[in-house]
């Protein structure tokens, strides 16, 4: 396959999956803003959205203060914002656009219809019928692509380059949506409080509740739902789930100049692999996040180098 339909192919399916969990990051929040808070608390949980993106620069650019309206709007619909939903789907039909044929019908014509439907909605429409049914409407939209996607094209490098984007952006923001709530935890003053509306939310929005009921039948606990977010293979949005498939496509892609990001891809599902929550508690949450990320970065660099067009 030539690197750039690869490059396209790749990039639509992040910034698919991006505008989906940058949706359910967002739900979550709101969600834990209706929880009783001072004014102060509220606004540190939205800026910890801005930090974990590294979007607080530009966003001071355009807002004076990072409150929960400021954020959502700059997050969902501001066309100057290039992490913001808008973008993303904007994004995502571009790359989508150049590789059309590519694609089959159906595939395109999804992507293509979601573009077109959320450029005819203002924030202020989307305010007026609420945030969480909007957030809603994004996640569904993106099983619609991802399911057209894997349901009518045919099972070459074409799709294994999709599955490759979608499964690295699914692990970055699962990684992200967890260290938000170790933010918000951490300004409790306490990491292991168990609050079971927030944890209930943050399940909820990685849909991932009724499956932690099936698994463990009984209280949900932090530690419980780390381990179920971050070390059940099993459970599809997990880290460790996320890296067994990257790791299994990029053994299908495998060229001459790949060993080394797939000697990585494979060190870090290890690691997942044989750990132990307590262990990875004990030593800190946060770090083991931060740190995860950080080879989810490295990883993406090595796909780009080894697969796809050369950054200019």
């Amino acid at each position: 396959m030539l690197s750039r339909t690869a490059d396209h192919l790749y990039w639509m399916a992040r910034f698919t999956e991006r505008a989906e969990n940058l949706a359910r990051l967002l739900d979550v929040t709101h969600q834990m803003s209706l929880v009783p808070q001072s004014v102060a608390a509220g606004n540190q949980n939205w800026g910890a959205i801005l930090a974990l993106n590294s979007l607080q620069t530009a966003f001071s650019k355009t807002y004076d203060e990072a409150n929960a309206e400021n954020v959502l709007r700059f997050m969902v619909s501001d066309a100057d914002n290039p992490a913001s939903i808008y973008s993303c789907l904007r994004a995502a039909r571009e790359n989508a656009h150049a590789v059309r044929g590519t694609l089959t019908a159906e595939t395109w014509e999804s992507c293509n219809a979601t573009w077109i439907e959320l450029r005819e909605q203002s924030f202020e429409q989307i305010l007026s019928v609420g945030v969480g049914e909007f957030f809603e409407w994004v996640k569904l939209r993106s099983a619609v692509m991802r399911g057209v996607t894997f349901g009518t094209m045919l099972q070459d490098d074409a799709l294994h380059f999709i599955r490759l984007g979608g499964l690295l952006e699914r692990s970055d923001n699962t990684a992200r949506i967890l260290d938000v709530k170790y933010h918000v935890l951490r300004t409790n003053g306490d990491e292991g409080t168990t609050d079971f509306y927030q944890w209930g939310a943050l399940l909820r929005s990685l849909s991932a509740f009724e499956v932690h009921r099936k698994v463990y039948r009984d209280v949900i606990t932090p530690a419980r739902v780390a381990e179920l977010l971050m070390l059940r293979v099993d459970m599809p949005r997990s880290l460790h789930a996320c890296v067994d498939g990257i790791v299994r496509v990029l053994n299908r892609v495998a060229n001459s100049s790949s060993a080394e990001t797939g000697r990585r891809a494979g060190m870090l599902h290890a690691q997942l692999h044989y750990a132990r929550i307590d262990d990875i508690l004990g030593k800190g949450l946060h770090e083991y996040l931060t740190d995860f990320m950080d080879r989810i970065y490295d990883l993406g660099d090595g796909i780009g180098r080894d697969f796809l067009v050369p950054a200019n």
